[in-house]
């Protein structure tokens, strides 16, 4: 769930020449045909801890050990983390991130027309889930090569269901838009939806966000700040925005940060009369009495016969 993704220039593992300086071997050649292997390739996403190393799967560990190809957010992670699992990567590790994807992606989807088996993996949690791997998918599902993947952890699940807060209904919405103006328009645009949402900030912006969450949704709102999941200092601070924006103000925050906010209140259905405008405005546009009945009373949560008096009795 990081934001910030590193480039690093030289490779951290002991072999240098394992890191993006495949030999000529292992290169495909541009336009070859590669049919004949196309079936064995494929494309594994897998889930990293995001906090505890006892969370890596045995699966995980496998791949690790015997993909040809590693695609990794961040070389370095991946060394600390192959260390601490003590495993060892055999195949070739490409560093595969934000800023180089666009151009990496078509030279992995080539190993895998070679029928390479290319391991991802982003620095925690599930590829593709604000990190680094939907364009990899993308690319591979309209090229029709397989893809698949090793579930595990996940911040958005763990906070969601650490939260206290309605989980048959969820939305994940990320990091919000740095830009105060941007920012505000996601939120005004999230102020009735009626699911959970999960959101991911950084520690130093969470007064910031929390104080926009509460002009826009409400000093009332639901939520839980839930800081290091999984981590030796896991921490998750429930309550309503005033209280967590007045923690935030009141303490430094550190580590990683998801945010889940209760969905907006249902709203009381009111009275048939107060909705006959609506449908009288609907009627203006060309749209007949019942239709316009229906897609009020649908809107407005109200019984249509009820409605459909109403209207009448104002004419």
């Amino acid at each position: 769930m990081d934001e910030q993704h590193s480039t690093p220039d030289e490779a951290p593992f002991d072999d240098a020449s394992a890191v993006d300086e495949p030999d000529a071997a292992q290169e495909p050649e541009a336009g070859a045909d590669t049919g004949a292997t196309t079936a064995s390739g494929r494309i594994v996403l897998a889930a990293t801890p995001i906090g505890n190393v006892g969370d890596a799967s045995s699966r995980l560990i496998e791949l690790l050990a015997t993909s040809d190809i590693v695609a990794a957010e961040d070389t370095r992670r991946l060394h600390r983390l192959v260390q601490a699992l003590g495993v060892e990567v055999s195949g070739r590790v490409i560093s595969y991130h934000e800023h180089n994807e666009v151009a990496k992606t078509g030279e992995l989807l080539e190993y895998v027309r070679a029928g390479k088996t290319i391991l991802m993996v982003s620095d925690a949690g599930m590829p593709a889930v604000s990190d680094p791997g939907f364009r990899l998918v993308e690319g591979a599902v309209a090229a029709g090569l397989t893809v698949t993947a090793v579930p595990g952890p996940s911040a958005v699940l763990t906070a969601l269901a650490l939260s206290g807060l309605p989980t048959d209904r969820f939305c994940f919405e990320g990091f919000l838009p740095r830009k105060s103006g941007e920012r505000n328009s996601r939120l005004a645009d999230l102020a009735d939806e009626r699911r959970t949402m999960v959101f991911f900030e950084a520690p130093h912006r969470l007064e910031v966000m929390l104080r926009a969450l509460h002009e826009r949704f409400g000093p009332e709102r639901r939520v839980a700040v839930c800081r290091e999941l999984t981590k030796t200092y896991e921490e998750v601070i429930r309550g309503t925005l005033r209280e967590l924006l007045e923690w935030a103000e009141n303490n430094e925050v550190r580590g990683e940060i998801a945010v889940v906010v209760g969905g907006a209140p249902e709203q009381a259905p009111g009275k048939p009369e107060d909705h006959v405008a609506a449908v009288n405005e609907l009627i203006s546009q060309g749209i007949r009495l019942k239709e316009a009945v229906a897609a009020v009373a649908d809107d407005a949560r109200i019984s249509k016969r009820e409605l459909y008096s109403a209207v009448l009795a104002a004419r």
